[in-house]
């Protein structure tokens, strides 16, 4: 996988959740946008985009570290996924 610059990683998991999870068209999704504590990502929701992380970054995350706040935004999200890269 070719390594993606920090603003290029952001891009593709917003534009990932956005696709997959916001079914507001309005929504505003930000970097900073809470995703868990808005009810835009439920816990179902947070598999499904940890599988994705998995694969798309070719890492493996710790289930102890897949936790609700370090999903709660695409920076959090970015953060976590730099730690296994």
């Amino acid at each position: 996988m070719e390594k993606l610059n920090l603003e290029e990683m952001k891009d593709l998991i917003l534009k990932y959740i956005i696709k997959e999870y916001i079914e507001d068209e309005d929504a505003e999704i930000t970097y900073e946008t809470p995703l868990i504590s808005s009810g835009y990502v439920d816990s179902f929701s947070m598999v499904s985009l940890l599988v994705f992380l998995e694969n798309k970054f070719e890492i493996k995350i710790p289930p102890s570290e897949a936790t609700p706040e370090a999903f709660d935004n695409v920076n959090k999200i970015v953060e976590l996924v730099n730690q296994y890269l």
